[in-house]
């Protein structure tokens, strides 16, 4: 029989569970048992996941353990989370409350949680002292289309130099649907990020990576964005035959020839709404040195958290 001695004994153990502090420092666990000991290939590092419920269908792989099996089968050992709630969630406090909570329960070692703030509402130093100080997060992903401020907003220059000081990483997901599948009802705000080579190399210590950004991010822009500054890209919406060798190439399909150097580019699934697999057969056909997949699949990121201040 469940009595109250047990009711309350389950409860408060589960209490004090969840006040245990969050590690100081996320990290990633190497799977090596997953592995046969004569195999030298990378383990990954994906930059661009997303946990929870996406807004507008059930995805395959949104429960947190399926997903994790997922990743793990493709030699993904640590994964940077944002949370789908963040994109129309007014309470922003408990958005990164249970990302990260999840990240410290569910997370086997491999997820590092990405709080969110939004720079348009009053408090968000406060929400970002909080995901800094007291989860200990990494870095900050914000939703422009989604949370209602422009690049130009009186707060956002305060808001990178916040970033700078803290040593956080800032993730801008430039997009996350393609506009043509949008829920009829909603109308996602069509952001311009012309202002950002300017606002970056303002400060230059910051350390800014750009999500789901190719239809955001024009040949002039992104020329401007590789000479001026230090912005790092994800691979989630890098399309076409051989797309991410010929980016490095200087060599692309489609507009003008532009060249992203491979330690500007990271390994970004955009897992659960596209499947992994697209992303990592990316990698198999473009022509790519091991080198370059190293750089792109682990080095960029684990230099990236490691450069932080």
């Amino acid at each position: 029989m469940f009595n109250r001695r047990k009711f309350l004994c389950t409860t408060l153990l589960a209490a004090a569970g969840s006040n245990l502090p969050f590690p100081k420092k996320w990290h990633a666990t190497h799977y090596s048992r997953h592995q046969q000991k004569s195999d030298d290939a990378p383990f990954i590092t994906d930059t661009n996941i997303n946990l929870f419920q996406w807004p507008f269908r059930r995805l395959k792989y949104s429960q947190t353990d399926l997903m994790l099996a997922k990743l793990r089968k493709h030699r993904i050992n640590q994964a940077w989370a944002g949370s789908y709630e963040a994109l129309f969630h007014k309470d922003l406090a408990g958005v990164n409350f249970r990302l990260a909570e999840e990240c410290r329960e569910r997370g086997e070692g491999m997820l590092i949680p990405f709080g969110t703030v939004n720079v348009g509402w009053p408090g968000w130093e406060e929400e970002l002292r909080r995901c800094h100080e007291q989860y200990h997060m990494p870095g900050i992903r914000i939703y422009p289309g989604y949370q209602a401020f422009d690049l130009d907003h009186s707060d956002f220059r305060s808001f990178l130099q916040v970033m700078t000081e803290r040593g956080m990483i800032l993730q801008i997901a430039c997009d996350m649907e393609d506009a043509r599948v949008h829920h009829p009802l909603i109308e996602v705000r069509d952001i311009s990020m012309d202002l950002l080579p300017g606002l970056v190399k303002a400060v230059p210590e910051l350390k800014v990576q750009l999500l789901y950004w190719n239809h955001k991010v024009g040949h002039n822009l992104l020329e401007r964005l590789i000479a001026d500054t230090f912005v790092v890209f994800d691979t989630s919406r890098i399309e076409s035959s051989g797309g991410v060798g010929r980016l490095i190439d200087g060599n692309p399909w489609f507009g003008n020839p532009v060249t992203i150097p491979a330690n500007r580019i990271l390994f970004g699934s955009h897992v659960p709404y596209f499947p992994v697999e697209a992303n990592i057969l990316k990698l198999f056909e473009s022509p790519l040195t091991l080198e370059q997949i190293s750089a792109i699949v682990s080095d960029n990121a684990n230099h990236l958290l490691d450069s932080r201040l």
